[in-house]
């Protein structure tokens, strides 16, 4: 996995070169994240038949910060590799914020803030048809701002939605600058504990961590629902975004993004 993690890296960076209009920063931040999520055996899936009512439903609110999602969806099989050298372009469905037109997304992601509150609907659909799939939710630590994931917060502890997981890409940078400046979380894992969830935490670059504990997360049963909080860098890989607190809207250097690829070539 961590070969593949490194493979969607470079993959990505091949992407912004393509369409350097894309928010490369908060993408680079959630690599392993989906990695685990979609090559370590926590998901369930079917790329044939993406919408498949046995499948585990992964919603990816900060869709802005999923652009290393495309390469990994092409290697699966949900659409043609082809698609991925279109990006951006007028005959594409891969956009510089990911639609659900594009096979293996969920949901509408260009609003930040709902994604907790939509998986809430499917997880406690799911649970009132008897259903044993899982939700995952991929948020940034700067969505928590917004106070509708509150009230998803609450409604899913009340409701026991033992089936949600939400994944924090904690990189600790929002648009406007770092998160604790804008708005201090001041300890939002203790925060989620108030509210009655199960709370597990990650160095987020750590592939088969990750795997692990999500698989652990995924299997775990027992009325609450679950965070997992994924300490990650903003712009990992890239320096002249790394830790940058306008990395959000940075876009990367694109000499340094060369020599970082160099003479790399897809295999």
């Amino acid at each position: 996995m961590r070969q593949k993690a490194d493979w969607v890296r470079r993959k990505l960076l091949w992407l912004n070169q393509l369409a350097p209009e894309t928010r490369v920063a908060s993408s680079l931040s959630a690599v392993e994240i989906f990695t685990a999520l979609y090559y370590g055996d926590v998901l369930c899936f079917d790329a044939n038949n993406p919408l498949s009512d046995e499948r585990d439903r992964c919603i990816i609110s900060k869709g802005h910060g999923s652009i290393c999602m495309y390469p990994i969806l092409a290697d699966l099989g949900f659409f043609a590799k082809e698609e991925l050298t279109k990006i951006c372009q007028e005959d594409s469905f891969l956009g510089g914020i990911p639609d659900p037109v594009i096979p293996g997304y969920e949901t509408m992601n260009g609003s930040l803030g709902h994604g907790i509150g939509v998986a809430c609907g499917m997880a406690l659909a799911l649970k009132k048809r008897g259903s044993h799939r899982s939700v995952f939710v991929v948020c940034g630590d700067g969505e928590l701002h917004e106070g509708s994931n509150w009230e998803a917060i609450m409604f899913a502890s009340h409701h026991e939605l033992d089936n949600l997981n939400v994944i924090i890409d904690n990189n600790s940078i929002c648009m406007l600058g770092y998160t604790d400046d804008v708005l201090s979380h001041d300890g939002f894992s203790e925060r989620f504990r108030a509210f009655g969830w199960s709370v597990y935490g990650v160095n987020g670059h750590d592939v088969d961590q990750l795997a692990t504990t999500l698989s652990r997360m995924k299997q775990s049963k027992g009325a609450k629902p679950k965070l997992l909080v994924a300490d990650t860098v903003k712009g990992r890989g890239v320096s002249n975004l790394e830790n940058q607190p306008l990395s959000h809207v940075f876009a990367a250097d694109q000499n340094e993004v060369s020599e970082l690829l160099g003479g790399w070539e897809d295999d």
